[in-house]
């Protein structure tokens, strides 16, 4: 893949801003900035009349601004998190310190809120469905006895190497698996940390915009530190050759390796439409599970998203669903991940308070999420070739590939490793094993939260 340079953003030739060229994307930015900036009728930001689609616009604008820029800038984009990251920490910056008049900030907070009409309320299922559903069901299947467990061997590790290092700072079992286990384990950010929140909120009946801001930072912190743990295995793998398959995760090679098989369909617009309808019924039928177990007095409360996740693996795994609506997901799934995540991202910055996120960088932080990353790392390590897959790969995908960001902390920590031949089973970490986390998080959140 060519590297991105900030020659090609000034090329008129180039479509590089959300497709438009430059010229374009100036005469946006000029726009945004009259609607934001420019007082009229005695009010600031008098031009702005929020409803979804400007704010969705403005956002948009703001997001392609710091997401090109961030993903070239080359160890940013290597190690910290590209555009996605910047965006958010950039967006954080100026609602902290006032850098956009109020009315725009709380237009920002009605689009991602509490309110029953927000954009999460699209975004969230339109991820967990694409993704869950459009892993193929014999991978799905296999993966359950196989694969599936070594994840939970990683997350055992990573909860308890957590909690000891949480003891030495003085931190409670508790904190460090809500706080710090499950937004590190959780699947990255779009997929994990972004649905995470929403069931903390929804929970505690605070803004979910207080606990994604301390689970970005350690999430962000943990990412570095697994692309760095790649690199190493990667050498370990070289230096003792028992331990690696060499790209190979399975041991017995006989017998048939789990791969995960793309739709092979294309989809139609009209397919990606019937999938998106299929989400919001789907949707709907978690939220009416979601209610029918809060009125059974259950000890615990699991979240709709929880319940999303569950009936799309059954279907999936029943095989009722056409090759053609999985083809729609997945392009729904796509638009969504890649060319919305930046709007999000902003929308979350604008409601966020910078100074969590520096309180977040500690010593203790460092240490725990450190912890958590070599924990899973270890502990798969050691119980790898009894389950009959090769250490190294082993804790590259069912370790580091849960402790990262997700599909672009994946190609990342894959691409250290040098085992890019691996994305199947890291797609199976960020996908099932984020799921996974999800559920683990509904049932911890509605127990302790």
């Amino acid at each position: 893949m060519a590297k991105k340079n900030f020659r090609e953003l000034f090329d008129i030739r180039e479509f590089k801003w959300g497709g438009v060229n430059f010229p374009i994307f100036l005469c946006m930015l000029a726009l945004t900035m009259v609607v934001v900036y420019v007082p009229f009728g005695g009010e600031k930001a008098g031009f702005l009349r929020p409803n979804f689609l400007t704010i969705f616009a403005l956002l948009g604008v703001f997001g392609l601004l710091f997401g090109e820029i961030g993903d070239r800038i080359p160890f940013w984009d290597e190690y910290i998190g590209g555009g996605t990251v910047l965006v958010f920490f950039s967006a954080a910056v100026f609602g902290t310190y006032k850098f956009v008049p109020e009315p725009v900030v709380s237009a920002i907070k009605i689009f991602y809120g509490k309110q029953p009409v927000n954009f999460l309320e699209m975004f969230i299922p339109a991820l967990i469905v694409g993704s869950v559903l459009t892993v193929d069901r014999r991978t799905l299947i296999k993966s359950m006895s196989g694969y599936i467990p070594l994840i939970v061997v990683g997350v055992l590790g990573a909860s308890l190497c957590g909690i000891a290092a949480g003891l030495l700072f003085g931190k409670a079992p508790l904190d460090i698996m809500m706080n710090y286990v499950l937004p590190i384990m959780g699947g990255g950010t779009g997929a994990g940390a972004i649905p995470m929140s929403e069931m903390w909120s929804s929970k505690t009946g605070r803004p979910a915009s207080e606990w994604f801001a301390f689970a970005i930072s350690i999430l962000t912190i943990a990412n570095i530190i697994a692309i760095l743990a790649g690199a190493f295995l990667k050498k370990l793998g070289e230096n003792n050759p028992s331990l690696t398959g060499n790209g190979d995760l399975v041991i017995d090679d006989s017998k048939e390796v789990v791969k995960d098989k793309e739709v092979e369909v294309k989809a139609e617009l009209v397919d990606t439409a019937a999938a998106f309808m299929m989400t919001g019924i789907l949707f709907t039928a978690a939220h009416i599970l979601g209610e029918v177990w809060e009125t059974l007095g259950f000890p615990f409360e699991i979240h709709r998203l929880a319940f999303l996740i569950i009936l799309t693996m059954v279907l999936n795994i029943a095989g009722v669903v056409p090759d053609r609506l999985k083809a729609g997901a997945k392009r729904m799934q796509t638009f969504f991940s890649k060319h919305t995540i930046w709007i999000l991202m902003a929308a979350v910055g604008f409601t966020t308070d910078v100074n969590e996120i520096i309180n977040a960088l500690s010593l203790a932080n460092l240490v725990i999420a450190f912890a958590i990353v070599i924990g899973a790392v270890v502990f798969i390590m050691l119980l790898s070739k009894k389950m009959k897959f090769y250490p190294v790969e082993a804790a590259i995908t069912a370790g580091l590939c849960m402790a990262n960001r997700g599909g672009a902390g994946d190609v990342a920590v894959l691409g250290a490793a040098d085992r890019m031949e691996l994305m199947s089973f890291a797609q199976i970490s960020s996908r099932i094993g984020g799921a996974m986390m999800l559920i683990l998080g509904s049932i911890i959140f509605g127990i302790f939260a």
